[in-house]
């Protein structure tokens, strides 16, 4: 692949896979960071058993989710190796994150709320939650991805 200056971008698989996991670690760390120190974010999920599993069936169900965060930032961790500019990792791993989370407020909490029956709090502590884990998730990949 080049880049706009016609400079090839070499991307290696090693550190995509490592980078991967680490961000999915950040991001599970954070998930579950999050519902300790916020109670009230698993409490507004409990008003809605209709809609979300209850901890036995998500914990059942566990190994799924986990598979999609990790496919998740193996995804992320392309676009940033592919995408990467030069700027420090931090900085560049903190853009990623940040528009990440933009994206998923738009797609993934604003379109729930709309197709979902729940309230307004819920939305707006999934709004916090997520933007939190995927701006950490990015990042880590900046910090620990290292282009060729």
């Amino acid at each position: 692949m080049a880049t706009e200056d016609t400079q090839p971008v070499t991307i290696s698989y090693v550190r995509v896979a490592l980078t991967s996991v680490a961000a999915f670690v950040a991001y599970m760390g954070t998930g579950a960071l999050m519902f300790a120190v916020l109670p009230m974010l698993r409490d507004e999920f409990r008003k809605y058993p209709a809609v979300y599993r209850g901890h036995e069936g998500q914990m059942n169900h566990l190994p799924f989710a986990m598979a999609g965060i990790l496919l998740a930032m193996i995804a992320l961790t392309f676009l940033y190796a592919r995408l990467y500019r030069g700027g420090s990792g931090l900085a560049e791993g903190s853009l990623l994150g940040a528009l990440i989370a933009i994206f998923v407020l738009g797609a993934f909490v604003l379109h729930s709320h709309a197709n979902l029956n729940i309230g307004p709090a819920l939305t707006a502590y999934s709004a916090v939650a997520y933007c939190v884990e995927w701006l950490i998730a990015g990042i880590v990949i900046g910090l620990v991805y290292r282009p060729t």
